[in-house]
């Protein structure tokens, strides 16, 4: 059931078909850099659809974390992190929807369906031709132009209103259902380990060294993680509607390791490939997705903070309407005191771009759900790490301990008291483990361009 997505071309159709990518004229600017000063306000525009621009920068790393049984290191440490661009907001329930949808799609058009009529046709060979400009030892392979008999999904036959997988065709349910569908409170439900994605990424050992590795990932968020992370609670109405009811479409995605998050990032590369054009940054650069680096997150979710105001993070002064008066209202979404969930207006967690984003234009850095980055967790990780552009990175196999397959999550959750919900706590989970308070957002370098706040040399002229 594992499918090889190389096999696969991704055309403009089949993202216009199953994905709700939409190709950004902001990014056809290339010509433009250069000509004049860049600002934030110049910069910002050119970002992917979803993202700012974040410029680069220091930040003095102090640590802060949440198991205080471990040594760990205190000193602290001065990085520097080049631009990037970053998701405005956590990616939602709609946007991982589309990621399973596509690869449940393509699982069974390529290996149950296996009609012809969704891929497109293959090309016939040309005859040989006798060329004027070559002589008598011409060969025929000198002129035969060979076929392509690689079969390529055609995503406009396959698209529609919903995916193919949730067809209600007797004969497509009947395909498919044991295979990669099972019936779930009356519903095709999606068997978890039957659809997975396979990509090539590059692989980190303990010594450093890398090299590129096929991985396999079963991409069908967890559900149950409610009444997993909440036993002996009622949670049955968020483990049947959170990831697939329209009025949570908005909410972050939940349920999601770190490696289906790895995943997905990497698919939104292929699709944002096949949308833009050859004169944007994404092409120019080569840009791809990722998870952020737990500096780039801490540097996103602090910048333009002072330190003496990150314990203020969770309140706001506002001017209430009725009294006329300046009052503390609350800021972000997490639990206020034991048992107190609801004051900032949500049990749970809550639309993605609920309250005011920060100076960056990024929403709910703290607060709603803790996000995944792509640091291995090390107490000591300040040691090992360089002072530009830091980052552990460490692939290890699920056979390995749990010490060994930790992973950094950043900025608190709907579930954490005020203490968690600071720009340097640190904290960690399993990788190969999913809650109903863990989500992530995705990143992408930026070129390495300099703006005008920050330029302090002139060019030397001959």
């Amino acid at each position: 059931m594992n499918i090889k997505f190389s096999q696969i071309a991704i055309t403009l159709s089949a993202v216009l078909a199953v994905t709700s990518c939409k190709t950004n004229k902001r990014l056809e600017g290339m010509d433009n850099i250069g000509k004049s000063k860049p600002t934030l306000q110049t910069l910002t525009p050119l970002a992917p659809h979803g993202m700012v621009f974040v410029p680069a920068g220091t930040i003095i790393e102090k640590e802060a974390v949440t198991d205080t049984s471990m040594a760990v290191d205190t000193v602290p440490k001065t990085v520097t992190v080049s631009a990037f661009f970053m998701d405005q907001t956590e990616v939602t329930n709609k946007q991982y929807r589309t990621f399973v949808d596509w690869v449940a799609d393509s699982v069974a058009v390529t290996d149950f369906l296996k009609d012809d009529k969704y891929f497109h046709k293959i090309k016939k060979a040309s005859a040989p031709k006798a060329s004027k400009s070559k002589g008598k030892n011409q060969t025929a392979a000198d002129v035969t132009t060979f076929a392509d008999t690689t079969k390529t999904i055609d995503w406009v036959k396959v698209g529609g209103r919903i995916p193919l997988w949730q067809s209600p065709d007797p004969q497509i349910r009947g395909l498919l259902m044991g295979k990669i569908l099972t019936m779930e409170n009356g519903k095709p439900t999606l068997i978890k380990d039957a659809v997975k994605y396979r990509y090539d990424r590059l692989s980190v050992n303990r010594s450093g060294a890398s090299k590129y590795i096929t991985d396999t990932v079963a991409v069908a968020p967890n559900t149950k993680v409610w009444s997993t992370d909440f036993p002996n609670s009622q949670m049955e109405v968020m483990d049947n509607n959170y990831y697939t009811n329209v009025g949570y479409q908005d909410h972050p995605v939940v349920g999601v390791s770190w490696k289906q998050a790895r995943a997905f990032a990497n698919w939104r590369s292929k699709m944002i490939f096949a949308t833009v054009g050859d004169r944007s940054l994404v092409k120019t650069y080569n840009l791809q997705y990722s998870l952020p680096t737990e500096a780039q997150w801490e540097y996103a979710a602090s910048k333009d903070l002072k330190p003496t105001e990150f314990d203020q993070l969770s309140t706001v002064n506002i001017r209430d309407k009725k009294t006329k008066k300046n009052v503390d209202a609350l800021a972000v979404n997490f639990k206020q005191q034991e048992g107190d969930y609801r004051k900032d207006g949500g049990t749970f967690t809550m639309h993605v771009k609920s309250y005011a984003p920060n100076s960056v234009g990024l929403y709910n850095m703290m607060g709603n759900v803790s996000e995944w980055t792509l640091d291995a967790f090390s107490p000591s990780y300040k040691e090992l790490v360089h002072d530009l552009n830091p980052v552990l990175l460490y692939d290890a196999d699920d056979s390995e301990s749990e010490a060994m397959k930790r992973k950094v999550i950043r900025g608190g959750s709907w579930k954490d008291n005020a203490d968690l919900l600071t720009p340097s706590t640190r904290a960690y989970e399993i990788q190969n483990v999913s809650h109903s308070y863990i989500g992530f957002r995705c990143v992408m370098p930026a070129p390495d361009i300099v703006v005008e706040q920050t330029k302090t040399r002139k060019i030397a002229k001959n």
